[in-house]
């Protein structure tokens, strides 16, 4: 069996940790599997190289800081390489070219454009475990590159897809996909299975134990990804294709996100493409837009609330308020969360969004915004009932079962 495992910072954080990695692949490579493993830089080792950068400039070139970022990765694949090497196993370690890795040219947050995977297939050939730098590619310049937040899983969901592996696995300090945060429900279980669009929801909402772009390649390549954790032999959680077995369960989780804050324009001129200009404005200043909701005008006025990233408040404010001429008053409010309830049953199942506004009614939580989609029903509340909310939805929705 062809495997990718990738390990992430964590996983890699000290010596001992790379020596516990390279034992694990180790009992891999025991057991007859062909092995790729994709690694991250050891845990702090980016924000260090960030920190040595801004000492010279606030403002670096991009070009120059991909150049610097993905020596992280580089030195975490060598060491992993020359560990397995000293307990008698053939290793060799790749940069991103030498795997083969080709992106487009936006430096710092690159998208892989395709893979000749020919290297790597000579190196298995060989009987060789391969060890690649993760977060990394190059240009059709020949430039380095680097893939942003979560690149590893990126580079290893992509690399399985080039060489048809038969699974990926993702490797954290956390053991799989569970029903809700532990930190928070402490009943919260691990799921066995979950599909993909479902992660994908969880992901998005909150969930940080698989970053989306990988979920969404994953599905498109169709590859089997396990999030498991490498300081545990748990079995981990298997996002796949959706079955009918995933439509019997009801909902898969809960989740709650505090990284939010509501804008509320009172008053806003109700002529045609207002809203257009408003939400262009903001995508052109890169504010992440998430929950909208405008009520019916009257007296040529009518109101539009909607959702932003806590940290793209700031921006947010500067582009409402140069449209003071068309707006009476703005409201913002840092002190809320969304929780959301996710789960492929609400295909087949009614009922679900109103178990979900009973329960928050019977804690005495108002609802201020409210936004579904086929498999999630999320709603904007006080950020102080973020918690006894998920609880209360985790026990309705009887997850801990």
């Amino acid at each position: 069996m062809l495997i990718v495992q990738k390990y992430g910072g964590t996983s890699v954080g000290g010596l001992d940790r790379i020596e516990n990695v390279a034992n694990r692949v180790a009992k891999a490579r025991k057991e007859g599997h062909d092995l790729v493993v994709v690694v991250s830089a050891m845990s702090g080792e980016t924000n260090k190289l960030i920190e040595y950068a801004n000492h010279f400039s606030s403002t670096p070139e991009k070009k120059e800081m991909d150049m610097l970022l993905s020596s992280g990765e580089r030195v975490t694949a060598a060491l992993l390489a020359i560990a397995l090497q000293s307990k008698g196993f053939d290793a060799t370690a790749m940069t991103g070219r030498q795997a083969g890795i080709v992106t487009d040219d936006t430096h710092t947050y690159a998208r892989i454009e395709s893979i000749d995977p020919t290297a790597m297939y000579n190196a298995i050939k060989a009987g060789k475990i391969i060890i690649v730098a993760g977060f990394q590619g190059i240009n059709k310049n020949g430039a380095v590159t680097t893939l942003g937040r979560g690149g590893s899983d990126l580079s290893a969901v992509a690399l399985a897809g080039a060489l048809k592996a038969d699974q990926c696995e993702i490797y954290s300090d956390v053991d799989g996909i569970y029903t809700t945060d532990p930190r928070i429900e402490p009943n919260a279980k691990k799921l066995d299975s979950i599909s993909y669009d479902e992660m994908l929801e969880l992901s998005s909402l909150g969930a940080k134990v698989l970053q989306n772009r990988s979920v969404e390649l994953a599905k498109k390549l169709k590859v089997k990804l396990y999030a498991k954790s490498s300081f545990s032999e748990n079995e981990g959680t298997l996002i796949t294709e959706e079955s009918n077995s995933m439509e019997a369960v009801l909902v898969s989780g809960v989740v709650l996100d505090k990284n939010q804050a509501r804008v509320t324009l009172r008053g806003v001129v109700d002529r045609p493409g207002i809203a257009a200009e408003i939400f262009t404005k903001l995508a052109d200043e890169n504010v992440n837009v998430d929950m909208i909701i405008q009520n019916v005008g009257t007296d040529g006025l009518t109101n539009l609330g909607f959702t932003v990233p806590q940290s793209e408040l700031d921006n947010a404010k500067q582009v409402v308020e140069s449209f003071g001429h068309d707006i009476q008053g703005i409201d913002f409010d840092e002190y809320v969360c969304k929780v959301s309830v996710v789960g492929v049953g609400m295909k087949s199942h009614s009922g679900v969004a109103a178990t979900a506004f009973t329960v928050l009614a019977d804690n005495n939580i108002n609802i201020q915004m409210i936004s579904t989609s086929e498999i999630k029903v999320s709603m904007v509340i006080d950020e102080k009932y973020g918690e006894l909310a998920i609880r209360t939805l985790h026990e309705a929705y009887e997850l801990d079962k």
